[in-house]
């Protein structure tokens, strides 16, 4: 197989096309989730919550976060798994290998240890789901210990387990609390489970479709890799070290058109901070855990995309007891043209309009 050689400029445009961030933007959310096969859920909402602006970012304000919320608890056409959305179309690739989990023997003894526990929530979502955590009882022999935040915390754990393992899902939420269920009445009936191997190969390439362009190894992070393995094609990009895999069917394409978009800090775009910098040149860091006095850009501040480029982070918050949209600083990368500075002002009258503020002000 030929290695493909391709310039920063076509790797740029084939990230921003497979990200839905061109100019013909989709038309409805479901097409934008099967695309990037997720939307994670973060609970910051400086702005607004990441997942719902990272479908504005895609649809505009003819997007509401009432469409989210109506296809995961009504259509049942989305999915909440380990804090993130995802397609229903691929819930057999996350229920592949599920009764195996955990991998961890702590987790496992921990598991079997409380199998009675186990059986005591299934038996009561049967009688009684959906539930939220707080409304079912601990009955643990052994505590989940842990350093952190989930020490003790014994029912949210188990439940957790028993999302990975396929034995309950998320059925919707009252405000930021998830409600558990039993899967038969969440899940589709009739779900084609593929092998783990197959489901693993299927993920890479549909994580390589929404990517366009990836590593084939890379650092290891959590919620979901920034690699794709040896699905795809090989690439090699000028001026960067290595070697890529691209999807072939981003290659080509006719002409690119670019427009410009506010991104969520967790816009999968710029969330390998090492592949943003490599191939757009641009540089970012969340800012919300450093003291004010130490953030070079702001609080949570939205990368700025404008065509094939990122060229620059906006600092504003959304301050809905005065109907106004702040706009803090915006942080030039590259000195803005006219055409950059009328688009972001464009998108700021968009986001404020989709957000219900009566105004930007600077």
């Amino acid at each position: 197989m030929s290695v493909h050689r391709l310039t920063k400029t076509q790797a740029r445009r084939i990230a921003v096309r497979a990200q839905l961030l061109d100019a013909p933007r989709p038309a409805a959310l479901l097409p934008v989730v099967e695309r990037l096969t997720f939307l994670q859920i973060d609970p910051t909402a400086a702005i607004a919550p990441s997942a719902d602006l990272v479908v504005w970012s895609r649809l505009g304000s003819a997007y509401r976060p009432e469409h989210l919320r109506q296809a995961l608890e009504q259509d049942r056409t989305l999915f909440e798994h380990n804090a993130l959305v995802r397609p229903m179309g691929d819930l057999g690739l996350y229920l592949a290998g599920a009764a195996d989990w955990p991998s961890y023997e702590k987790s496992r003894a921990w598991l079997r240890d409380n199998d009675r526990f186990r059986r005591d929530i299934l038996k009561l979502l049967a009688a009684s789901g959906p539930l939220s955590s707080r409304n079912i009882p601990d009955t643990c022999v052994v505590p989940w210990a842990s350093t952190g935040w989930s020490n003790n915390r014994n029912v949210t754990q188990m439940l957790e387990f028993l999302m990975m393992r396929g034995e309950v899902a998320i059925a919707g939420r009252v405000g930021k609390q998830r409600l558990w269920d039993l899967p038969e009445r969440v899940y589709p009936t009739g779900v084609a489970v593929p092998s783990v191997e197959d489901a693993g190969r299927r993920m890479n390439e549909r994580r390589l479709s929404s990517l366009g362009i990836a590593r084939q190894k890379t650092t290891a992070v959590g919620v979901e890799p920034w690699d794709v393995g040896d699905v795809g094609e090989p690439a090699i990009v000028d001026g960067v070290k290595g070697e890529w895999r691209v999807d072939p069917a981003a290659l080509g394409g006719g002409a690119f058109k670019g427009r410009t978009a506010l991104l969520s800090p967790f816009d999968r775009l710029i969330h390998d901070r090492t592949r943003a910098l490599e191939l757009f040149d641009f540089e970012y860091t969340l800012e919300m855990y450093k003291p004010a006095a130490k953030r070079r850009w702001g609080y949570y501040a939205l990368p700025v995309l404008h065509g094939d480029r990122l060229v620059g982070k906006l600092d504003a918050a959304a301050d809905r007891k005065a109907s106004v949209l702040r706009v803090n600083g915006i942080h030039e990368d590259v000195t803005f043209t006219p055409a950059m500075t009328k688009g972001v002002q464009a998108e700021l009258q968009d986001l404020a309009s989709w957000l219900g503020l009566s105004e930007v002000e600077s």
